[in-house]
């Protein structure tokens, strides 16, 4: 790309940086829950409108927009997740959350606001590139249910590349993140019932007690990280819920576990999950309970960069704010992103933004938190990163 559209570009960045600011004020004014983000994309789809963006409906609360390019070529798609959280906002600003019980407590209100800013400048300069982008507004990344609407819609069929960015407390403004690899954690919830046979605790053995079978599942769950897995990969099974009896003279009859499953690859996933399966099985019988209900909700599989399209990212973002502010190395996440749904699909690279100003202890929260706030200044960073990322691969 020539140092005059770079410049032109970031001329523009600029030029909208306010509107993207009230954008995303505007968006953490008004936070909703994930696959309940009526009002949310019904300003986007107004903002796509008067920019003339044309935009088909994925699910209920999802929005793929399409800027073509003046001839035929590659396609890339970008993605802005845009659901918030059931946390209430206690940053005391003037853009708090007005819907009680809900906060933009992850920063997804800057990620559509940026993408917005991005989609005007893209279509600006839609003589000046072949190809084309796609503009993906993603519900429900929160409970891992948003991007499988764009992969199993079919919308990601002949897509050549994917982008996306996420703004982060942790990494100072000014700086870019694109690390090649795993980067995120897989998330696998399961949810395991154990049957048994109630009986009074003074005769145990003409019952059969769910709640011991369960106990002994959660120890043993334990043991596929500690004896089964390399310690050079990185594993969590979790166990969060464990419940069983309804007195303390009953030997209980029942018993639910729920835990999550993380990993950073998808042969250790698949490796974890079925022994998961197996020892809960096991176990049972061994108590002479059984397990009468086992499932799986596939939350988002391991987020891997693809080499190549990291490599251009650090380009990018090198020009956007001098190699010594890109971060080559950023520490892998057990959190988990279902942009990794989008990764199965195409190759891409999932970018991080800096948004943690050191002067401000506001913006040093970590995500998820009730006082969670960004430096706004991050916002033009991530608009330029959708920006340059796009126009650079499709010139390449």
């Amino acid at each position: 790309m020539s140092i005059a559209v770079e410049k032109s570009i970031r001329d523009e960045v600029l030029e909208g940086k306010e509107e993207v600011i009230a954008l995303r004020r505007h968006f953490h004014r008004y936070p909703e829950a994930s696959l309940k983000e009526f009002e949310t994309i019904k300003k986007i789809k107004e903002e796509l409108t008067a920019l003339e963006i044309p935009f088909v409906a994925v699910g209920e609360t999802g929005v793929l927009g399409t800027i073509e390019g003046k001839a035929p070529g590659k396609t890339i798609l970008l993605r802005a997740d845009i659901d918030a959280l059931e946390l209430e906002d206690k940053t005391g600003k003037e853009y708090q959350s007005k819907n009680a019980g809900l906060n933009h407590a992850c920063g997804h209100d800057g990620h559509a606001a940026a993408l917005l800013g991005a989609a005007k400048i893209l279509k600006n300069h839609e003589n000046d590139f072949e190809g084309k982008i796609l503009l993906a507004f993603q519900p429900a990344e929160e409970i891992g249910a948003g991007a499988c609407q764009f992969v199993d819609g079919g919308f990601v069929e002949n897509v050549d590349r994917v982008f996306g960015i996420h703004l982060d407390s942790s990494v100072e403004v000014g700086k870019l993140v694109a690390t090649k690899g795993p980067t995120n954690a897989s998330c696998d919830i399961f949810k395991i019932e154990v049957e048994g046979f109630s009986s009074h605790v003074a005769q145990p053995d003409v019952g059969r007690d769910a709640a011991l079978a369960a106990a002994s599942i959660v120890v043993e769950l334990q043991k596929i990280v500690a004896r089964e897995v390399s310690p050079l990969d990185t594993v969590v099974v979790g166990i969060g819920v464990i419940k069983a009896g309804t007195r303390y003279n009953i030997v209980a009859n029942h018993a639910e576990i729920e835990g999550t499953v993380r990993t950073f690859s998808h042969e250790t996933r698949a490796f974890v999950l079925k022994r998961v399966k197996e020892i809960a099985n096991q176990i049972a019988e061994a108590h002479r309970t059984k397990i009468s209900h086992f499932s799986i909700y596939d939350a988002a599989g391991p987020l891997i960069n693809e080499e190549a399209a990291t490599e251009l990212a650090q380009q990018v973002a090198a020009d956007i704010v001098g190699a010594e502010h890109v971060i080559k190395d950023n520490p892998k996440s057990l959190g988990a992103d279902d942009f990794a749904d989008f990764l199965s699909k195409a190759p891409g690279v999932y970018g991080r933004v800096g948004t943690r100003n050191l002067e401000n202890k506001d913006t040093q929260y970590g995500h998820h938190h009730e006082q969670f706030d960004i430096d706004e200044d991050g916002l033009a960073y991530a608009t330029e990163y959708h920006v340059q990322y796009a126009l650079s691969y499709l010139a390449e």
